[in-house]
């Protein structure tokens, strides 16, 4: 777990083909597909920029990116474009 940012993803809402998605999205490599499923890389979580593509093309709920230095959580909107 990051320091200042985790990352939960919901391994259930997000296929393999929507992972290798979120994974080329990613500006700063949090994100890797291990066994078809979508993985935030726990030594990455930091680096984190708060872009929120990932989220823009999640489904609704199965990313949530927790702010660890104030009670706020971001949380993936459904595959909006």
């Amino acid at each position: 777990m990051g320091l200042f940012i985790q990352i939960d993803v919901a391994q259930s809402e997000i296929g393999s083909e929507l992972a290798e998605k979120i994974v080329s999205l990613c500006p700063v490599e949090i994100f890797a597909v291990e066994g078809d499923q979508l993985h935030a890389k726990v030594d990455r979580e930091d680096e984190c920029t708060l872009c929120e593509l990932c989220l823009d093309a999640a489904p609704a709920g199965a990313l949530v990116i927790r702010k660890m230095y104030k009670d706020e959580q971001l949380i993936s909107r459904g595959g909006r474009p």
